[in-house]
């Protein structure tokens, strides 16, 4: 199962990546050296030809000075049901529900559905505070090295941001609320890529970016 965003939000996100670099008047190769990202990543992902996973997308955005939120369009107009982000087969989703940003931080509200089989990875995010979940049907699994969570639904827990964590369902359907506040110049830590898991996903420290 891809690990990336889904591809309408791909097309959605390259046009204005495009945008906000042509008005800066940078060139590619520019953004390039400023975000770690390669020049042939950032065309493709320019022209919605790429599958990029959240946290490149993060990378592009600290280095264009905005954030994914606002690339998404959730600042400007947020829509009630929000802008379905990351999606499986199996009918796993996240939506960004609302975001508010200030020159320090952004932080995002975010609905999740686990179904059992499927997990996210989340990559930890240096700088940040402990994000926030509360569980709203079946009970939310949440393994890290340094914890291993389970919450019902009712519940809420606190999640610390700065180390590897997976959230996965405990029963067959598991869902929930998700707040992460981001520094504005955090960047996940880089990992490398291992061979995934049948149903499983990697993304950035907060969603599935």
């Amino acid at each position: 199962m891809a690990e990336q965003i889904r591809p309408e939000v791909v097309v959605l996100v390259g046009e204005r990546i495009r945008s906000v670099r042509q008005g800066r008047g940078w060139s590619v190769v520019r953004l390039a050296e400023l975000s770690g990202v390669s020049r042939r990543m950032l065309t493709q992902i320019e022209l919605g030809q790429a599958n990029p996973s959240l946290a490149t997308v993060d990378r592009i955005a600290s280095a264009l000075g905005t954030t994914f939120p606002a690339l998404v369009g959730v600042l400007e107009q947020p829509s009630p049901e929000g802008v379905e982000v990351w999606s499986t087969p199996n009918g796993s989703w996240a939506c960004l529900l609302q975001a508010v940003e200030t020159d320090q931080v952004f932080v995002e509200m975010w609905k999740w559905r686990l179904v059992e089989g499927d997990r996210y990875h989340a990559s930890p995010i240096v700088g940040a505070p402990d994000s926030m979940a509360h569980v709203l049907r079946g009970r939310l699994r949440v393994r890290s090295d340094s914890c291993d969570l389970d919450v019902e639904a009712g519940g809420s827990t606190r999640i610390e941001t700065t180390v590897d964590h997976t959230f996965e369902a405990g029963t067959d359907v598991a869902d929930f609320l998700w707040v992460v506040t981001m520094p504005r110049t955090a960047h996940p830590t880089p990992t490398p890529s291992p061979g995934r898991d049948p149903g499983g996903a990697h993304g950035h420290g907060r969603g599935p970016r």
